[in-house]
């Protein structure tokens, strides 16, 4: 099915749940109108479910536009989303990292009390499957009616290969790096994603921050700190990063694990290391750039996630980081490659935005058009979810773009068997 397809069938099986009912979008196509949780509706271009909130600056409409192939699976989400709590709608933008791998007592009050709907492995062990699974078992049977309305987690790694795999030991194969990976034929790749997908689900992860589809240029690797040193890369040119990436999405997801295209808009032609030091600045990329064409292949083949880097980009948007840029995430993610999943941040954590306060990162990432909080301290997400919850309760827009960024999450965690209706 196409991607207008699959647009108009979600937007058609939310008639129901939003307020509204359905209007004939452009083209004929019926799309849901009349907004989530308070916020106003209308249609958007090619018949995208869109909710928008009044109040707002006039670039600010909120989209929230599901791309399930499946009515049933887009009524969950929207009726999830119904009868949730505004808490525990904020708590679903935030995947927070464990502390040494551990469910610690900080995660647990955050998920109860915060009602925080998503977690991530923060560092490499060699528990194996088996230690894995044991706390990936025990963050799941936290999803409850009171913390998140019964939604499952997405409990995350870090499993590219190379230097970047955070989960080894038994039932975990060595994986080589990407830029090894770049060098087998495609169909290898494909299996050998899905082996390593398979290891995954059966530890309980079900979310890989991978691919990369950054490209390093010939002879950058020695100064690209963040990808090229490590060999992040699939290759030094954008059809080799597409090919592979595209591979690598389809392989993990025949093993029913989600994906994450990262660092958009790419992190090829920056020095420094966002999560190590500030200022990182790309002058070279423009807004349709072919090193983009890897993060395009990703969303063809149908990567849930995004995640948006931490650096800035005087070509496309000198005055903000990419991860607070309407242009780089409504502008060149959503408009220009049509990605209408979920929009995920690097690490709000990390050295480049230290100097910010919690609050301010949040708000400015939601307010770009931001889906997902990745943090790394349970502190930090909690002062976050706190100052997301104020900001919507003095603004009704942007309580809209907050409804809107839970209804993409619960999407894709219908979409990956997290959440049950019915």
């Amino acid at each position: 099915m196409s991607r207008r397809g699959r647009m108009t069938v979600g937007a058609i099986a939310l008639c129901a749940s939003v307020v509204g009912g359905c209007v004939a979008g452009p083209g004929g196509d019926l799309v849901a109108r009349g907004g989530l949780a308070g916020a106003g509706g209308q249609s958007g271009a090619g018949g995208q479910l869109e909710a928008t909130a009044s109040g707002g600056p006039a670039a600010g409409t909120v989209a929230a536009t599901l791309t399930l192939a499946d009515p049933a699976a887009a009524t969950c989400a929207a009726q999830t989303l119904s009868s949730m709590s505004e808490s525990q709608r904020i708590g679903q933008l935030f995947l927070l990292g464990l502390p040494g791998n551990q469910l610690t007592s900080a995660v647990r009050t955050s998920i109860a009390q915060y009602h925080v709907g998503s977690v991530w492995f923060t560092a490499t062990t060699s528990a194996g499957t088996a230690g894995v699974r044991a706390v990936t078992g025990a963050v799941q049977a936290l999803a409850t009616d009171a913390a998140t309305h019964g939604v499952r987690f997405f409990v995350a790694a870090n499993q590219e290969g190379g230097l970047v795999q955070a989960l080894r030991g038994t039932g975990f194969s060595r994986i080589p790096s990407a830029l090894v990976q770049g060098s087998w034929t495609l169909a290898t790749l494909q299996a050998r994603a899905k082996a390593w997908g398979t290891q995954l689900r059966a530890a309980g992860v079900n979310l890989d921050f991978a691919p990369v589809a950054d490209v390093v240029p010939p002879g950058g690797d020695a100064t690209n700190a963040p990808i090229g040193q490590l060999q992040r890369e699939y290759g030094h040119d954008p059809l080799t990063g597409r090919q592979h990436v595209s591979v690598f999405v389809k392989g993990m997801a025949q093993a029913g694990i989600a994906t994450t295209a990262k660092h958009f808009p790419g992190l090829g032609y920056v020095t420094g290391n966002t999560d190590f030091v500030s200022s990182v600045t790309d002058t070279v990329t423009t807004p349709h750039a072919a090193t983009m064409q890897p993060f395009a292949a990703a969303i063809e083949a149908g990567a849930p996630f995004v995640m948006v880097s931490l650096a800035r980009y005087t070509r496309i948007d000198p005055g903000h980081l990419a991860v607070f840029s309407r242009t780089i995430i409504g502008g060149l993610l959503r408009g220009y490659l049509h990605f209408d999943g979920v929009v995920m941040s690097d690490a709000l954590t990390a050295t480049a935005v230290a100097t910010m306060s919690p609050a301010a990162r949040a708000i400015d990432f939601v307010a770009a058009g931001g889906d997902l909080l990745v943090v790394r301290s349970p502190a930090v997400a909690n002062a976050m979810t706190t100052a997301l919850a104020a900001q919507a309760a003095r603004d009704a827009w942007f309580r809209g773009l907050v409804d809107a960024a839970a209804l993409r999450v619960l999407g894709a965690k219908v979409a990956y068997g997290l959440v049950t209706c019915g």
